[in-house]
């Protein structure tokens, strides 16, 4: 969920679990603290072995906010990240992303906010930065919603943010979702997005309504025609 300063907050999954899945979460985070080599086969069995279905969201796809799975993954990260240095945590967030099938992916996305002042490590923050970038290239609405909802978000320079808003409009994952939207957006990502309505509506495709969430901002840039909707 996307808190009131723009970041995807994190719940703790353990409030949101009842018997025997809280006993189970609590087993695996035991076994990554002891054992964190063993987060590679722990990770992938973390919805088998204690949940799995939708989060505080509701949406059992994991774009509008995430599973219980992804949220007991993410749990998983923050554990490794508490007792990994940071070069070895590094590696082994890439790994699981690199490797993982795509709701392990977007887990490793959901999770990258949480692993506290360990993300803040230049080798986590490159990864992160990497991962973020792999999602975009992507058109997985899921992984580029758990991207976009990222608090690792504000580990990307402004180009990079802005073409993260950009994506979201492209392949249609709701602006509100985007981390950091309401503090970050300014005049130049206004232009884009109005260049993106324009051309959108020179070749008769609708233009998505969130375009306005930014173009409403900055009214001197705001020269587009309405969006049309669909069906129009």
């Amino acid at each position: 969920m996307i808190d009131a300063n723009g970041h995807d907050d994190l719940p703790d999954v353990a409030v949101l679990l009842e018997e025997p899945a809280r006993t189970a979460l609590n087993e695996l985070r035991a076994e990554v603290a002891g054992r964190p080599e063993r987060v590679a086969v722990l990770f992938p069995a973390a919805a088998r072995r204690v949940v799995r279905g939708p989060g505080p969201s509701g949406d059992p796809t994991g774009t509008e906010g995430p599973t219980l799975e992804d949220l007991v993954r993410a749990d998983l990260l923050r554990v490794l990240s508490e007792v990994l240095p940071p070069g070895d945590l590094a590696r082994e967030i890439e790994d699981l992303y690199e490797y993982g099938d795509a709701d392990e992916r977007r887990a490793v996305l959901r999770g990258l906010c949480g692993l506290g002042p360990s993300g803040r490590e230049p080798e986590v923050a490159a990864a992160s930065r990497r991962l973020l970038a792999d999602a975009m290239r992507t058109n997985d609405t899921r992984l580029v919603a758990a991207a976009a909802a990222s608090g690792a978000q504000d580990l990307l320079d402004d180009h990079s943010w802005r073409q993260t808003v950009l994506k979201c409009l492209f392949i249609g994952v709701p602006l509100r979702l985007v981390a950091g939207l309401a503090g970050r957006a300014d005049a130049e990502l206004a232009r884009m997005c109005a260049d993106f309505a324009r051309e959108r509506e020179r070749a008769g495709r609708a233009v998505p309504a969130d375009v306005h969430l930014v173009l409403e901002r900055f009214p001197n840039v705001s020269t587009n025609p309405t969006p049309r909707s669909p069906e129009a």
